[in-house]
């Protein structure tokens, strides 16, 4: 089977989330059984710092504007992992210092840019081989399946090819004017409220839902929640109505890249069978910190994330007071909003002996505090899918969670301490307190806690399972097409 992949991240060469790790382990898992993959990426000026002057496979494609043309570079990123990956080269489109848009605002011909990488990869396609099937992410490619049953709809090459797009955020849709139509030359009857018109504007994921052959999401229960007010944004009809073709697939994580027995960015390496290197992280990260004299009974809370409400930013910072009088430390890693920047900073100068934060992203440390920590919290708001929380029970450090999307899936609590984290419902930081509280009092229970972290390590959460459903899913909608 072919599959091409569209998206607007990939790691290693243009990351912001956990979409951009999916679109590089995903293709290949596919890869190794046995398929052929390609990924189609932007040549955004960060990778084009990783990959300089990379071998030109196509030199001009012509994208067309209304009253002009755009000329489109491919390039060729390599194969690894059995995976080749193609640049789309645009430099005035995608030459630029971010991703999306600066501090003050997202970029304001986002829909072209995004746009244009659809139009490009099916033009490329026709050109380098047509997939068996499209599976595109997030609203940035969500318009390639409305194009392919659109302008696209009669070309003979195309008119079988299914398209599969995955939700990772529904929180971010990608809203543009109603001129976008005419922008993308589209035609205007795509733009109603049964297709992509939404509160007077275009909403590319919106279309991406509708026009998509099946729709997917990282985990079982957030395609639940997106059929609700609470969590669709907006757009929870839209998902009920393609409900028969919405499927939950948790993410996998990197097990070449977050695995203890082998990362090479801990200080000792560990396994479930013989867990004291994990003492020696826990020295580590501690030193990392400037934090001294902590004793083995006090336990070390560890928080990478993104500083937002959505993460669960504002519960931490309330609970802070009464955290600090428990025998623990806690250290945090992220950035992200400057209002939670400065409370979580302001938090630990006021408790320096227990609270130590760095406000950066650092991929060092984020393995330093999975593999050093104790604990780990995850108190967000709404979690499509997570990482952090498949990470921490890999490296034997346990979980405390909000019981949302993919951290409600994978994180189970049972009582006398039994599962592999802990959790809590409804929205408020008492109910976090307490379940980190019952978290506290299992630490020092060391034989209960040792059974709780191997219990977690020896879960698969590999890439095999979830490339098996997503073939799967690629048969059916192939033979649905056919």
């Amino acid at each position: 089977m072919h599959i091409v992949f569209a998206a607007s991240e990939c790691s290693p060469w243009a990351k912001s989330g956990g979409v951009a790790d999916v679109v590089s382990a995903l293709p290949r898992a596919l890869a190794k059984l046995g398929h052929r993959v390609s990924v189609f990426l932007p040549y955004y000026r960060q990778v084009a710092k990783a990959v300089p002057n990379p071998p030109v496979v196509l030199h001009s494609i012509t994208i067309p504007f209304p009253g002009y043309n755009r000329f489109v570079r491919i390039l060729d990123g390599g194969v690894k992992g059995g995976v080749q990956t193609y640049f789309i080269d645009c430099a005035e489109l995608f030459d630029r210092e971010n991703f999306y848009g600066t501090p003050s605002g997202d970029y304001p011909d986002n829909a072209e840019r995004f746009g244009l990488l659809c139009r490009s990869v099916i033009e490329v396609s026709k050109m380098l081989g047509v997939p068996d099937v499209f599976h595109v992410h997030n609203w940035q490619a969500a318009m390639l399946p409305v194009m392919l049953r659109s302008i696209y709809y009669f070309d003979p090459v195309l008119r079988n090819v299914p398209a599969v797009l995955t939700v990772h955020n529904a929180g971010y849709q990608g809203w543009f004017p109603s001129q976008t139509i005419e922008k993308l030359l589209l035609p205007w009857d795509l733009y109603t409220v049964e297709k992509l018109e939404h509160y007077d504007k275009v909403d590319f994921l919106k279309g991406g839902i509708v026009y998509a052959d099946a729709i997917t999401t990282v985990s079982r229960k957030y395609a639940e929640e997106l059929q609700t007010s609470e969590f669709g944004n907006g757009l929870e009809g839209v998902f009920r109505q393609r409900s028969g073709d919405l499927l939950g697939i948790t993410n996998g994580i990197d097990s070449d890249e977050w695995n203890p027995a082998t990362d090479s960015h801990i200080a000792a390496h560990y396994t479930a069978e013989n867990l004291s290197g994990k003492k020696e992280c826990r020295r580590d990260l501690l030193h990392a910190y400037g934090l001294e004299n902590v004793g083995d009974d006090t336990a070390v809370i560890g928080v990478v994330s993104r500083f937002a409400t959505q993460k669960g930013s504002d519960f931490i910072v309330e609970i802070m007071d009464r955290l600090a009088q428990e025998d623990m430390v806690l250290v945090i890693l992220g950035s992200g909003e400057e209002y939670y920047e400065r409370l979580l900073v302001e938090m630990a100068e006021r408790h320096p002996a227990k609270v130590r934060v760095k406000v950066k992203f650092d991929n060092v440390m984020a393995h330093k505090i999975e593999a050093g920590a104790d604990i780990f919290l995850m108190p967000s708001r709404y979690e499509p899918g997570g990482l952090n929380q498949l990470y921490s029970l890999k490296y034997g450090t346990i979980p405390v969670v909000r019981a949302t999307g993919g951290l409600d899936d994978t994180i189970e609590e049972q009582p006398n301490g039994g599962g592999n984290g802990f959790k809590f419902w409804g929205y408020s930081a008492g109910a976090f307190f307490d379940a980190l509280k019952r978290a506290l009092e299992t630490f020092r229970n060391k034989q209960e806690w040792t059974q709780m972290m191997r219990r977690g390590m020896a879960q698969d959460f590999s890439w095999d399972k979830p490339a098996s459903e997503y073939l799967r899913l690629y048969e059916r909608v192939i033979q649905n097409r056919s």
